[in-house]
């Protein structure tokens, strides 16, 4: 992790709950993520109990840029993403935020995690809905307030225009190629905290 923000997962062991949500979903819900390279985060939440599924493409930027080797040079406007859909009777909006503050990624590195730099590898929530933006401005107030993190989370909070799927060979990438480099030093160690932390939350099947 990058030791200048003071993120680590361990911190997971007594992350804040989020707030509640006053309408609960029902049936089927989705939500748009973004936070560094999409591999990990798919990593991660594949394999979270009541997640349904789970695909990485691009959001915050055109179609006809969403093409990975375009938005690699940083200037599309696209956020690597992940589009995460869940059963909300089984884990909820705020159970999914929970995992993306605490052991996902770094929410306090502007437009750069490990050892990606740039816009597209920022922190970002696209909401779908009002309940979703509240629940969210509500939850990293709530964080920075209670001085979770030692620097202030720079996740940005923004409405889904459009999320464009990445080519095949980019989804379930960790489970794929689990000793690919980056994969090894960067995401298995995300994968794992998240095992440890929050075994109520893991499951081995992947969405």
């Amino acid at each position: 992790m990058i030791a200048s923000a003071g993120f680590t997962a361990a911190q997971a062991a007594s992350f804040p709950d989020p707030p509640k949500a006053t309408s609960p979903a029902e049936g089927k819900a989705s939500v748009v993520l973004a936070g560094g390279c999409y591999w990990g985060m798919q990593g991660i939440f594949e394999h979270m109990k009541g997640v349904t599924n789970t695909v990485v493409g691009f959001s915050g930027g055109k179609k006809d840029t969403a093409v990975y080797e375009i938005v690699e040079n940083g200037t599309t406007g696209h956020a690597e993403s992940i589009k995460i859909t869940y059963d909300p009777s089984k884990v909820s909006y705020g159970d999914i935020l929970k995992v993306y503050f605490s052991v996902a990624h770094d929410p306090t590195t502007l437009n750069r995690q490990h050892y990606d730099v740039g816009t597209q590898y920022r922190s970002a929530i696209f909401y779908a809905n009002d309940e979703q933006k509240k629940l969210a401005e509500d939850y990293i107030r709530d964080l920075n307030n209670a001085h979770v993190f030692k620097s202030p989370i720079v996740t940005q909070v923004v409405p889904l225009t459009g999320f464009y799927l990445a080519e095949q060979d980019h989804q379930h990438f960790l489970d794929r190629y689990p000793t690919q480099g980056y994969i090894a030093a960067v995401d298995i160690p995300l994968l794992n905290a998240f095992k440890e932390k929050y075994p109520e939350y893991y499951t081995k099947e992947i969405k």
